[in-house]
């Protein structure tokens, strides 16, 4: 392993360098950077074409201008741009941008797309698998600039708008109602006679749900509540084992139980320490929950089920400190939407300017400028991983290997998670890797939707300007993340599957 990373590494250098030769050439053909200092007065046109040219060292050769930059990279300099502003400062703000417009959005797509991918594959050719594919091939063909203008029409403004006087009308109810009892329908597997009730229940349910939240205000005023918790951290204990072991073995599920047990109990302790924390303190929360989770889960599940109880706990201690993260977030959203003047998500920018407020009422202002974004990428993203997930289950699914599982008794739980899914992620990975490494370019078309000043922005100075330095300066961040990315894809490749020797 260890030598076919440094194989892989030394290729991947060399390869890149090269590209960093190709990309400066071009970047320096790419327009005249004086074209704007030549239309300026007699006066002034001399002295600021001969700032420039010394700025950018114009006088040089293209290939003494590439490796005076190579040997400033290497030291950690890029340079300063024709406005000689530094370019490192203009790369780290730009950078941080692009990673919280597309950390989110990325996490989101990736996990939601595959999930219901999978659902789709194990419901092959029923009423759900039709339209998730159909639902998959529209959100595919959308325009990202359509998408992001209706979204911020339709639901930002309109919702915005709605949050003044925030009731639900009785059809509004029965939509919303109907489409989440035709989905619950549809994940059930038996008979007609279960998937009818299935759906009878949920619609009901749903209905109820939401005429009682506006009845009470709920959407002006929002919370979970102590009950709300419980309950959600009990539904991802008995998930999360699940999941990792089967509820059929015991010790596992009673850790994950008394896991969401103590975060229930610390969601009422903690008030105190949660009114206006730190983010390190959050941090530091975070990494109690996982230590706490891990040893109940190391002691209860013993030496034979510690291997299951183990992750089922953590999981289940960091879902819960989630939901208690998001009921403190939204205890704090009336006073956040009062004091931007009742317009809580904002359709342009990447924070509100000069704003100032509790922990959580900044991290709702963040939210509400990040939430139109990620939704306009996790919907055009959304479709490739469901469609890929979907073809490489139902591949997997029909190989000799797996009817052999079923018919040695494994459960369905067991041939699907550890056969079917984890030998159909080999050709996700290396689409996941593939997005990753050049979705860290910045998202251009979101970035100008938006308002954001990313990674696109600071790519189109350059382009604009005429100035190679904003050029490479995206460049090594944007080839350098998919160098890497494809790297990560080959050593997970062996990790999901043994037979794969990377050597």
């Amino acid at each position: 392993m260890l030598v076919f990373i440094a194989r892989r590494l030394f290729v991947s250098i060399w390869v890149f360098l090269a590209s960093t030769v190709v990309v400066f050439f071009l970047a320096t053909r790419i327009r005249d950077p004086l074209a704007e200092a030549r239309q300026l007065p007699d006066g002034a046109r001399e002295a600021q074409m001969a700032e420039i040219t010394e700025r950018m060292g114009l006088d040089d050769p293209v290939i003494v201008r590439y490796f005076n930059w190579l040997a400033d990279v290497l030291t950690g300099d890029l340079g300063v741009d024709r406005q000689g502003q530094q370019v490192n400062a203009a790369l780290e703000n730009a950078f941080t941008a692009t990673l919280q417009l597309i950390t989110g959005a990325t996490v989101l797509a990736i996990v939601i797309g595959i999930a219901v991918g999978v659902v789709s594959a194990l419901r092959q050719y029923t009423a759900l698998d039709q339209t998730v594919t159909f639902v998959a091939f529209v959100c595919f063909s959308l325009p990202l600039f359509w998408v992001g203008t209706m979204l911020k029409q339709f639901l930002a403004l309109d919702f915005n708008d709605w949050l003044a006087d925030p009731t639900v009308s009785p059809v509004f109810i029965g939509a919303i109602a109907l489409v989440v009892g035709l989905a619950c329908g549809s994940l059930v597997v038996g008979d007609r006679r279960s998937r009818l009730t299935a759906f009878g229940s949920a619609t009901a349910a749903m209905a109820v749900l939401l005429a009682v939240l506006s009845a009470t205000g709920w959407f002006a005023d929002p919370g979970l509540g102590p009950i709300v918790i419980a309950l959600t951290a009990l539904g991802g204990a008995l998930g999360f084992t699940t999941l990792v072991s089967g509820l059929e073995w015991k010790p596992p599920l009673q850790a994950a139980l008394i896991t969401a047990g103590i975060g229930v109990v610390a969601s009422l302790a903690l008030r105190p320490v949660l009114k206006d924390p730190e983010l390190l303190t959050v941090v530091g929360l975070a990494l109690l929950t996982v230590a706490i989770s891990g040893a109940v889960g190391w002691f209860l599940g013993g030496e034979l089920y510690r291997r299951a109880a183990v992750p089922a706990s953590i999981l289940t201690g960091l879902f819960a400190g989630a939901v208690i993260f998001t009921d403190r977030m939204l205890q704090s959203f009336a006073d956040y939407s009062d004091s931007v003047g009742g317009r809580p998500i904002s359709t342009i920018g990447a924070e509100t300017p000069n704003y100032q407020g509790t922990f959580w009422e900044s991290g709702l202002d963040s939210a509400g400028h990040l939430a139109l974004p990620t939704l306009a990428l996790v919907l055009v993203s959304l479709a490739s991983y469901t469609r890929y997930t979907r073809a490489s289950m139902l591949e997997v699914m029909n190989q000799d290997y797996v009817r052999t599982g079923r018919a040695k008794g494994l459960s369905e739980r067991a041939v699907v998670t550890r056969h079917v899914l984890r030998n159909g992620l080999i050709p996700i990975t290396t689409l996941v890797a593939y997005d990753i490494g050049t979705i860290v370019g910045g998202a251009v078309l979101t970035e100008e939707v938006f308002g954001w000043s990313a990674m696109g922005s600071l790519l189109f100075q350059g382009i604009e300007q005429g100035d190679p330095m904003p050029i490479m300066a995206f460049f090594l961040v944007a080839g350098g993340a998919i160098v890497v990315f494809n790297m990560v894809a080959d050593i997970v490749y062996a990790f999901l599957d043994p037979r794969i020797r990377l050597s």
